[in-house]
């Protein structure tokens, strides 16, 4: 990986990511936040008791394509998902998440809001 994706890696921000949509097969691609906590990369949302698309297609089919798009780099990177479902690790990564996002509905947030960890896959790294 070269140094300017690792930069853009590093801090979290706007990316896109692109899943395989679960009843249509093809690809799916929204803007999104992504959030660098621990040296871990994590995809979260805003508290709402609908499932999200994306995340249904990512259960289905972990397989991701990350967009970087500038201005520090600009790549499409292979990921593979991983759902965060265990509420103890949803607390964990969702409080910090909160923090950035100055919100005070931790408990809100881990019972309604997505969250995946992104592994991105040794091809990209």
């Amino acid at each position: 990986m070269d140094d300017p994706i690792r930069t853009a890696l590093s801090r979290g921000g706007t990316i896109d990511i692109t899943t395989t949509g679960r009843a249509t097969g093809k690809p799916r691609r929204i803007e999104i936040v992504f959030h660098r906590i621990d040296g871990r990369m994590w995809i979260s949302g805003q508290p709402s008791p609908r499932r999200r698309s994306w995340l249904a297609n990512l259960s289905e089919d972990p397989r991701m394509t990350v967009h970087l798009k500038g201005p520090i780099a600009v790549a499409d990177l292979p990921a593979t998902a991983r759902v965060v479902d265990d509420p103890a690790e949803r607390r964990t990564i969702l409080e910090r998440v909160a923090r950035a996002w100055n919100r005070t509905d931790v408990d809100r947030m881990v019972a309604q809001s997505p969250l995946i960890e992104v592994i991105l896959d040794d091809r990209a790294a």
